[in-house]
């Protein structure tokens, strides 16, 4: 696997290699000492599949709060996705920054999203799949989200939004009585 760093901090595009012959290919997508070896989260506690009928789909942009924060290795199984992460950690330089990766069935990449982030994706093909693997098991009461065309994080999104649903879309626009909520995604382990 090759570890690709990203212009925020922690953010990772993980990379395939790729062992190629007459059959096609073999590579790994995880192990843990690789990741302890690059300071990732090592620990993987559940794996969920998302199925996306429809191009132009949009689900996040979505977190846990401490002590349920999580980290999230994302890649595409079928199909193509603009995958995006959002730093939301009020006392990180890049506070508010956004990073965002397309994702392939046939590039074979993920993105590792650490906590703090807020994550979500646009699918750019019909019948997109994406796998998850996170730290942490989803905890209903620890979910918060960031509307998707939320101003005050500005993600460019490649295509228009045809599908969304209607939590992601009513999200409120993020306000400073959430930063002090927010600050513990700094600390959480």
């Amino acid at each position: 696997m090759r570890f690709v760093p990203t212009s925020l901090t922690g953010v990772y595009v993980i990379e395939q290699e790729r062992h190629m012959d007459e059959r096609g290919f073999f590579a790994r997508t995880w192990c843990a000492d690789e990741f302890a070896q690059h300071g990732l989260e090592p620990k993987l506690e559940q794996c969920n599949v998302s199925f996306n009928r429809c191009r132009g789909t949009l689900r996040g942009l979505h977190y846990q709060v401490p002590p349920f924060a999580e980290v999230k290795l994302v890649r595409c199984t079928r199909g193509a996705l603009f995958d995006v992460a959002v730093d939301m950690r009020p006392d990180s330089p890049t506070f508010r920054r956004w990073v965002g990766s397309e994702l392939t069935e046939d590039n074979g990449r993920a993105l590792y999203v650490p906590r703090g982030f807020a994550h979500g994706f646009l699918t750019l093909a019909d019948g997109t799949e994406l796998s998850y693997q996170m730290s942490t098991a989803y905890a209903p009461e620890a979910q918060r989200g960031l509307r998707w065309d939320d101003p005050f994080v500005g993600v460019a999104w490649p295509e228009r939004v045809q599908v969304i649903s209607s939590r992601d879309r009513d999200y409120p626009d993020v306000d400073v009585s959430q930063l002090e909520e927010l600050r513990g995604l700094l600390a959480a382990p």
